[in-house]
């Protein structure tokens, strides 16, 4: 229903009308809002790293069954695990506990005529840590990403304990 009315100010006449119509109902509360519902983020966990399966103290740990190695020097991991490749069933990776014999930054095998970077020799045959492709077998040898090679290489010295597990 609207109102109306006449008023006349100064002179000039004027209509006014009302919107407003005359309540008859309550207004409806304002709804509260819904409670916050507090939801905590879960704390990320983290596995450690695989110790290393070996009693070398100073020198170098290979697993094969993990194709994991680890650089360590008195009693502790300074490098790894790093992942490392081996040789296949008919060219493996021996198992055993050997000594850093020598090294050569830029060896070429004179067997295969393939290069060996940053290689370290540990057992017989020319058996040697050094960097090579991780997804492709060696001819016994432990294969390293360039960057871990060249740690393995800084990190061992003549004389440092390897065992291969």
């Amino acid at each position: 229903m609207r109102r109306t009315g006449v008023v006349t100010l100064l002179g000039l006449t004027l209509v006014t009308a009302s919107c407003a119509a005359p309540r008859t109902t309550t207004p409806s509360p304002i709804a509260e809002p819904a409670p916050l519902i507090r939801t905590t983020t879960p704390v990320p966990t983290t596995t450690p790293p695989p110790a290393p399966p070996c009693d070398v103290t100073t020198g170098a740990c290979v697993s094969l069954t993990q194709h994991l190695a680890w650089l360590l020097r008195d009693g502790k991991v300074v490098r790894g695990p790093v992942p490392a490749g081996f040789g296949p069933p008919d060219q493996a990776t021996p198992a055993g506990s050997f000594h850093v014999v020598w090294k050569d930054r830029e060896h070429t095998s004179s067997v295969y005529g393939t290069d060996m970077p940053n290689s370290v020799f540990f057992a017989a045959g020319g058996i040697a840590f050094h960097a090579g492709p991780l997804d492709a077998p060696s001819h016994g040898c432990v294969h390293l990403t360039d960057t871990d090679s060249a740690a393995f290489f800084d990190g061992l010295n003549v004389g440092d304990a390897v065992q291969v597990r």
